[in-house]
């Protein structure tokens, strides 16, 4: 029976070795982002919203003043900091005769 034990050592041994080697091994993970930052993209939409909530009547008249403010501080910083968006290209118009579909005004 000893001669059981000591060959089962063994193997542990070497297990606990190899689990050694390959934590010292991993390489570090980077830390997860903040959850609470800011992003361009929600300053983006943050001036969205001011815009569709004056357009609908949510501020009152005295607040507008205030409300255009900050909307315009925000437009103003975003148009620092972030890269202008790329302009969608118009679609392309065919030149020529109208397409018709086949089997109409056909003799």
């Amino acid at each position: 029976m000893a001669t059981k034990k000591k060959s089962l050592k063994k193997p542990v041994k070497a297990t606990a070795t190899a689990t050694a080697t390959a934590n010292a091994k991993a390489p570090a993970q980077t830390p997860a982002p903040d959850p609470t930052a800011l992003s361009i993209g929600d300053l983006k939409n943050l001036a969205t919203i001011l815009d569709i909530a004056s357009t609908r009547g949510a501020f009152k008249a005295a607040e507008m003043q205030s409300v255009g403010f900050l909307f315009n501080k925000l437009q103003a910083f975003l148009a620092k900091v972030a890269p202008p968006e790329p302009k969608k290209e118009a679609t392309p118009t065919t030149q020529g005769a109208p397409i018709t579909p086949k089997g109409v005004g056909e003799i």
